[in-house]
């Protein structure tokens, strides 16, 4: 890749998208929730982002979300994703075995 395919990568909104989401990867990763999270969250901000890369921020969002006990947060994501019209079908289909096992573990809970 030459030096201005490079640049021009890392100027474009969906470029600058995919770098958010990767370092949100990392923070996640290393248990930087609140790093992630605000990674994640500019991420979805950025108007020309991929619809697919959109869904993979969401559901790594709400699996942040979940794991800090924030689980309405964590919901409202996954249910974000699954409406949205496009986005991978693999990620919805995770979304939706998370919110069932979130939704049984609820249901144990309050049991």
């Amino acid at each position: 890749m030459t030096f201005f395919r490079w640049l021009a990568c890392k100027i474009s909104g969906r470029g600058k998208a995919l770098t958010l989401y990767k370092r949100g990867m990392k923070k996640a990763t290393k248990r930087d929730h609140e790093g992630a999270i605000a990674d994640y969250t500019a991420t979805i901000g950025i108007t020309d982002a991929p619809p697919e890369l959109i869904a993979m921020v969401l559901y790594n969002r709400a699996l942040v979300y979940v794991a800090t006990g924030e689980d309405g947060k964590g919901t409202d994501d996954l249910e974000a994703l699954l409406a949205m019209k496009e986005g991978l079908v693999n990620v919805k289909t995770m979304a939706r075995q998370k919110l069932a096992r979130m939704e049984s573990r609820s249901n144990k809970t309050n049991a």
